[in-house]
């Protein structure tokens, strides 16, 4: 799913999306649109989808992220979370209930529940007290919810997160405590934190063995091409990462036989196609040489390409992989995968 904070995926249009990326569904983020372009634009407009234009399905984070991101900018109590806002220092209160009225005036077909995400490491006693908060603000998130319904015309779903840091015990718990409020869908959060990617894999998986196998799960904020894979492997069903338009900002391609860094010198001479066996046009269409050029440049139509292209590619990848698993051969394939992807071209 693509990443779109502040109500667009940076540097690429809605009609790319839908046309080249085919993207399915794409991500807003709660925190950034509550605070600009605010709550009041936005219902003024329809929702997002009327306001940024796209008809496909949007999914909302709940702020909950913020809440560790913006660490030195919060205080945590029972009731809800005070936030000083990164734009002008303003002071703001998000509680569960008011995380669901906000997500429901911006529309998202998916809402997330509003958690608090530990950081790694964290010591036990800590992690244990932010999942059995998580665990209250979910009832609260949950009965609320249920008592409001959709402002244009549409039903929304509520997805609950994991959490437990890395904590084996704690993930159990979380993981039996989520599946137990019967929602059409569950989330995996307070991962791709900082912790090894082993850890990541070990929790995923005995979290996996938990949640309904029936109802979508969806691990936030992973990853990288091999994470995905691996992670498909574990039982996943849906990703985000805002890596791929991020790091394409910064010249790093990523295609079926590895990751290019377009801004190293031996690209400056290489007029063939960016990926010729790429399903975007637009990386069969331009060169290595005129992109590499364009970075150099600091040209706002690097960053266009750049991102159709990874955007491409990682959903080129998520859906072979689909493929693979309908044809029983998904193992055999994303083993082979998963060493090409990370390597450097």
């Amino acid at each position: 799913m693509p990443v779109g904070t502040a109500g667009t995926v940076k540097a690429v249009h809605q009609r790319e999306l839908e046309q080249d990326v085919r993207a399915q569904i794409i991500l807003g983020n709660t925190y950034h649109l509550y605070l600009r372009p605010g709550i009041e634009i936005l219902q003024q407009a329809g929702g997002l989808h009327r306001f940024n234009g796209w008809s496909k399905p949007i999914l909302t984070d709940s702020g909950g992220y913020q809440v560790y991101s913006l660490s030195h900018r919060r205080k945590i109590k029972e009731e809800g979370v005070t936030f000083a806002s990164h734009i002008d220092g303003s002071k703001h209160f998000f509680s569960p209930e008011r995380a669901m009225d906000i997500q429901r005036i911006i529309g998202a077909d998916i809402i997330m529940a509003f958690d608090e995400c530990p950081p790694y490491p964290s010591d036990y006693r800590y992690a244990k007290n932010s999942m059995e908060l998580t665990h209250r603000w979910l009832k609260r998130c949950c009965d609320h919810f249920d008592q409001t319904s959709g402002l244009y015309g549409y039903e929304q779903t509520l997805f609950p997160i994991v959490q437990g840091s890395t904590y084996d015990d704690l993930r159990k718990a979380s993981a039996e405590a989520i599946a137990g409020f019967e929602r059409s869908g569950n989330a995996i959060g307070g991962l791709s934190v900082g912790e090894p990617a082993e850890e990541m894999y070990r929790v995923t998986d005995m979290v996996c063995q938990i949640l309904p196998k029936d109802k979508p799960r969806y691990l936030m904020g992973v990853g990288t091409p091999a994470n995905i894979l691996e992670c498909i492997a574990l039982g996943i069903d849906m990703f985000d990462c805002v890596l791929p338009t991020r790091n394409a900002r910064h010249g790093m391609l990523y295609t079926a036989q590895g990751i290019m860094n377009m801004k190293n010198a031996k690209w400056k001479n290489d007029f063939s196609p960016i990926d010729e066996d790429s399903p975007c046009p637009t990386s069969r269409f331009y060169s290595k040489a005129y992109l590499r050029h364009l970075l150099h440049s600091e040209e706002i139509l690097a960053a266009q390409i750049a991102s159709l292209h990874n955007l491409s590619f990682f959903l080129w990848l998520v859906g072979e992989a689909r493929k693979h698993i309908a044809a029983g051969d998904f193992a055999i394939w994303k083993n082979e995968m998963v060493e090409r992807v990370g390597r450097r071209l």
